[in-house]
């Protein structure tokens, strides 16, 4: 492998600590549903055992057509999703800025009014019967993935009285055994409901939830179609892209 002009031998020791303070804490009262999840004694750290880093992984070989369009995945022939087109693409990157390629990256969201297509959503919002709201990808050798799809909207939770989640997209990146699963949402730039939202909130550094917003990306619009935002997700090390999963983790 090649860094810096300098031919190095590929990376087998230990991976760069998470950063505690970057990540947001497990126990976190104005999140709500955090009580009763966070655990209650001190965490415990463990080496990766070889079962963790090698294995079965999900869905890789299973990738369809249209798994990475969300505006056609799940209509019916000749329709469409009903929304604000948008792409959104990024890079999968390693602690140290490398491409991390063969990323089963799996992602799901809230349809333009802000409603998911579940049995238990209580939001009443139109539920579009062309929008089924999820999708993956597998990055590439430069650790690229992209998907279309409509910008979801916004919805109120049972957090607080009037308690509104922002825009966001939620992402699961897996890794190359069973174990390396990650967890995080991509909120949207200039969004006004960021600053206002409990789960935002329980990020301490104001770096931490910019690493969260995607910038609106007019170079990689399509015109007369769709806008673009750029996402990249870095897996670990001091500037990692902040996770849900125990800090600790994978």
């Amino acid at each position: 492998m090649t860094e810096f002009g300098i031919n190095t031998p590929p990376e087998t020791g230990a991976f760069l600590p998470r950063d505690r303070n970057w990540h947001p804490p497990a126990f976190t009262p104005t999140y709500k549903t955090s009580v009763v999840r966070a655990p209650q004694k001190a965490l415990i750290s463990f080496d990766n055992s070889l079962s963790e880093v090698t294995g079965p992984r999900f869905g890789h070989n299973l990738i369809g057509p249209n798994d990475n369009d969300l505006i056609i995945n799940f209509a019916r022939p000749g329709e469409m999703a009903i929304g604000q087109r948008i792409i959104v693409h990024g890079r999968v990157l390693d602690e140290r800025g490398r491409p991390v390629p063969g990323v089963l990256v799996e992602y799901w969201q809230a349809n333009a009014g802000g409603r998911y297509r579940h049995k238990k959503e209580g939001y009443q919002a139109a539920l579009d019967p062309n929008f089924g709201g999820c999708g993956r990808s597998i990055t590439a050798e430069d650790g690229s993935y992209w998907f279309r799809t409509v910008k979801p909207g916004a919805y109120p939770w049972p957090n607080g009285v009037n308690d509104w989640r922002p825009a966001h997209i939620h992402f699961s990146v897996f890794g190359s055994g069973f174990a390396q699963r990650l967890i995080t949402q991509m909120y949207f730039e200039g969004d006004p409901m960021l600053k206002l939202c409990p789960i935002v909130n329980t990020i301490a550094d104001p770096a931490a939830i910019e690493a969260l917003v995607a910038p609106l990306d007019m170079s990689n619009t399509v015109p007369m179609d769709a806008r673009a935002y750029k996402f990249d997700i870095i897996l670990r090390g001091r500037r990692s892209t902040p996770f849900e999963n125990r800090r600790e983790g994978n």
